[in-house]
């Protein structure tokens, strides 16, 4: 078992000898870890750390940024293997994936800024005015387990590029990445204190993080529960906020549409990670005529995504990151069978071949699923998805928008520009037309209870500057 028992504070190691947290293996159920559980004595060291770094960090140059980032972009390709497999094996994406998503995208995203910024306006003319980003100050960071690196790289980079100092509580379920993280980052240019990682439980230093008043903004994905939370303390101190939550994104087939692209496309994006994809495209919209070819194409893409061992490059479907997520999915199961949906594929039992001890959970389909139900309204985050029959267009649209998330979406159309309309009709904060590449330069961000703000390309880079006008 890997000894992670330390904190990264002011720009050293810190041991800690309090409680530790066991990390698991996904595919095994073995703790492979431990990390810290921290106490608030230790996160209020980290803000202070952050905060005392503040004043030299907001007042670098670009140049020394940008230094920094490109030490950080090596680093983190350098070490993309390890990144992989330990995410792999923490969250249970096969290794294949893992390695092109876990360990590929913080790399892309950072190259991202290395492009951008060097061109970006922190100061222009506005009439008689200059207008200047400056840095919000110290951010507290608070990040999930599905894709632990990458969306702390979609704080940590924008956020250092802005001149913002960093305290992150990365999730105590899949930590290690967090880690190495601080590692690259310990071997570059970054003076002491402007990053600073607190391992630990969301009541403790994550509370701490979250109400203390050196800590100018809160940065936060992860659950819409959690979300409503921060937002709330925040409030109290006025701090700003970027929240990204949990969706229940419609699939949107209309009439003309190639039912079988659409089916595949929709599975291979409601499937990815096991489910465990805040932009999952969890519900599929199809015509009420169409609803039972629909199943059947989506019964037979299922089966092919048998669930096994992450570490085998021919895997396609891992398991689930944690018992608790596990055991959260199988009742979802169950209560689909309850509601009256049509169990079309999948189910609750174990599948077969692989480590019992293992968070597995089957490829599951619904037919006829009320889109009143619980299972068409609650975020699941497991591999499950729900067929729903609509009447026309306007019934679409409809059921596309009656949950309380608007993250994601797609639609499929033989016409390019109908389904750009009925695509501008939906609300959620990205939608993928006829099959669209997921485009990290475009804004990414929810509506609704999927949270407040935006990621990625120069809207990534504003959520961490304030904007002041000097009258000339």
């Amino acid at each position: 078992m890997k000894d992670l028992s330390k904190n990264y504070i002011n720009g050293e190691w810190v041991a800690w000898s309090g409680e530790t947290i066991d990390v698991h293996e996904a595919g095994t159920g073995q703790a492979i870890a431990r990390v810290p559980s921290s106490d608030r004595v230790t996160m209020e060291r980290a803000i202070a750390a952050a905060n005392e770094a503040f004043d030299r960090w907001s007042e670098s140059t670009l140049e020394a940024r940008i230094k920094v980032l490109e030490q950080l972009h090596a680093g983190l390709k350098e070490r993309a293997a390890e990144i992989a497999e330990t995410v792999c094996r923490e969250v249970g994406m096969p290794i294949k994936l893992a390695t092109g998503i876990q360990a590929g995208l913080p790399a892309t995203v950072t190259k991202t800024y290395l492009d951008m910024l060097p061109s970006y306006p922190f100061t222009e003319m506005s009439g008689n005015s200059e207008v200047q980003y400056a840095p919000v100050g110290v951010v507290g960071c608070i990040t999930p387990w599905n894709y632990p690196l990458h969306q702390v790289i979609l704080k940590v980079v924008p956020a250092l590029a802005a001149g913002c100092t960093i305290v992150l509580k990365p999730s105590e379920i899949a930590p290690q990445s967090a880690y190495i993280l601080a590692e690259i980052l310990d071997g570059t240019d970054l003076p002491k204190g402007v990053f600073n990682l607190v391992c630990g439980l969301g009541q403790s230093v994550g509370d701490t993080l979250i109400k203390h008043p050196d800590v100018r903004m809160v940065s936060f994905t992860g659950s819409t529960r959690t979300g409503h939370l921060i937002a709330h303390a925040a409030a109290d101190d006025f701090k700003r906020i970027a929240l990204e939550m949990g969706g229940k994104s419609a699939s949107v087939v209309l009439p003309d549409a190639d039912l079988g692209a659409a089916v595949k496309g929709t599975i291979n994006n409601c499937l990815l990670n096991s489910g465990q994809t805040c932009t999952a495209l969890t519900r599929l919209l199809v015509p009420a005529d169409k609803h039972d070819e629909a199943c059947e194409l989506a019964a037979a893409a299922v089966a092919k995504m048998t669930p096994g061992n992450p570490l085998e490059e021919t895997t396609r479907l891992g398991p689930l990151a944690s018992a608790q997520q596990r055991d959260k999915v199988l009742d979802y199961i169950r209560l689909g069978i309850e509601e009256g949906a049509t169990l079309v594929a999948g189910g609750a039992e174990f599948p077969e071949g692989c480590d019992p001890n293992g968070y597995f959970v089957r490829a599951t389909v619904f037919g006829n699923v009320r889109p009143d139900s619980r299972l068409a309204q609650e975020e699941i985050f497991g591999p499950v998805l729900c067929v729903i029959p609509y009447t026309d267009e306007a019934d679409a649209i409809r059921i596309a928008n009656g949950t309380a998330y608007g993250l994601s979406g797609a639609v499929w159309s033989g016409d390019q520009d109908r389904a750009k309309r009925v695509a501008g009709k939906l609300r959620t904060g990205q939608v993928f037309v006829n099959g669209g590449a997921f485009n990290p330069l475009a804004p990414f961000g929810g509506f609704g209870h999927s949270g407040l703000g935006r990621e990625f390309g120069k809207w990534g880079l504003e959520e961490f500057l304030e904007v002041r006008a000097l009258q000339l």
